[in-house]
């Protein structure tokens, strides 16, 4: 994409009157040395401006960037963006060779949006419709991931896929108290699009839609939200909309050994094709916002088990300090109520996760005039029975949380391995 703000040539604002916002153009991009009298120092001074100026741009720009092509898909061990764009699609055509290019563009477009590219290129035919549809031009990146996976119902007749479906990959399981709404459920193929700006994740989207088409359909679309790095340049663990940090017990990313443990599945797994690849849960949970905020403060950190300031355990003083389920106070009572979030999500600490959420806000709801606002759950995992489900009957059974929130969308996606250069996502499975 082109460079957003592209300053003016110093040479060619010399040669005509200058105005008031030439001044200022040139002073805030080094050219106030010509300015001062063009002589040797202010030429020296402009030159070693802008090397800086172009060298920081160079950074900044590299820093945008995360590569498409790699091992693993970008987006699942990424530290997570600001914004998310996830849709849901339902696929049209039929047959391998259909869904095999519709893989093949949608590779393409990824890749190049990744790079801060346009997507195609343009036939340079006014009567045309554009290959990209424009809106992210001169924007940077902005970290841009784009995640595919494969729903239990692309395993079907349709694609000749059955054979390769892993063994216990299929929808998720009812849970107690779920009150799930079709239009929020489900879907072949689930893209989550991440990026530090909302318009590029948009973009992204949009343009995958477009390409989509006469092939798959949307299905449906969730945009979320973390705190920016501008609000909290020291990345802190973010908060949900409840106000409690979400994300303090994840595992470490860097730990090649733990994701092959937790994240990554495995060749022995039942799937060859999804070595490297991961299953992903997605879990539209609203909460119930207004009659949370009615509740004590007390309450709240006997519903998560943590002090709300910190993110400490309860009876602890950090954030990252070990979850003691045995821990007492003075009068012998356990810090941490046993029906806490906390102490049913740890558990023993054998089953793990890794949870990669974001809040939403739909606006209000028409019927009860209350926010239509919540959690975009998402996690990966290596088993997605043995991990999340088995973590998700527990909290549904008797989580104290249960009492404000409400699970009204779910789906599960088989994330594929990584692409290399040359070829396309989702190769292994065809």
């Amino acid at each position: 994409m082109p460079e957003q703000n592209q300053q003016p040539n110093d040479d060619s604002i010399l040669k005509k009157p200058m105005t008031r916002r030439d001044v200022l153009r040139l002073a805030g991009t080094g050219g106030l040395g010509l300015l001062l009298g063009g002589g040797a120092i202010g030429t020296l001074l402009t030159t070693e401006t802008k090397s800086k100026t172009e060298a920081a741009k160079s950074v900044s720009a590299e820093g945008d960037r995360i590569p498409f092509y790699g091992t693993h898909q970008a987006g699942i061990i990424t530290p997570a963006q600001n914004f998310i764009c996830f849709a849901a699609f339902d696929v049209t055509a039929s047959g391998a060779q259909s869904l095999k290019k519709l893989f093949q563009a949608w590779t393409a477009a990824a890749a190049a949006m990744a790079e801060g590219m346009p997507v195609g290129e343009e036939s340079g035919n006014y009567n045309l419709p554009p290959t990209d549809t424009g809106e992210s031009a001169g924007l940077s990146p902005s970290r841009l991931t784009i995640t595919f996976g494969a729903g239990p119902s692309l395993f079907d007749e349709r694609f000749g896929l059955a054979s390769k479906k892993p063994p216990t990959f299929k929808e998720l399981p009812a849970f107690n108290g779920d009150q799930l709404e079709p239009e929020w459920c489900g879907g072949d193929i689930g893209v989550q699009v991440c990026a530090d700006d909302m318009q590029v994740a948009f973009h992204a989207v949009r343009n995958l839609a477009r390409i989509a088409r006469g092939k798959a359909v949307l299905r449906w679309v969730q945009e979320g939200f973390q705190r920016t790095n501008q609000a909290d340049p020291t990345g802190n663990t973010p908060r949900n909309l409840l106000g409690f940090k979400d994300g303090t017990a994840n595992p470490q990313v860097t730990n090649d050994k733990e994701m092959n443990r937790i994240v990554w599945a495995q060749n022995g797994d039942g799937a060859p094709w999804m070595a490297g690849g991961s299953y992903m849960a997605v879990r539209r949970i609203r909460m119930r916002i207004e009659v949370w905020d009615r509740s004590s403060l007390k309450d709240q950190e006997d519903t998560f088990g943590r002090y709300r300031a910190s993110g400490a355990p309860l009876g602890a003083k950090n954030e990252f300090d070990p979850v003691d389920l045995n821990a007492k106070d003075e009068r012998g009572n356990a810090y941490i109520p046993r029906d806490s979030h906390v102490a049913l999500a740890r558990g023993d600490g054998s089953v793990q996760i890794l949870r990669r959420s974001y809040s939403y806000s739909g606006g209000m709801d028409m019927k009860t005039g209350q926010l239509d606002a919540g959690l975009l759950f998402i996690s990966y995992q290596r088993d997605l029975f043995k991990q999340f489900v088995a973590l998700q009957q527990k909290l549904a059974k008797s989580d104290r949380l249960n009492e404000y929130i409400l699970h009204v969308g779910s789906a599960a996606f088989a994330c594929f391995p990584g692409a290399a250069k040359g070829g396309y996502i989702g190769d292994t499975l065809f």
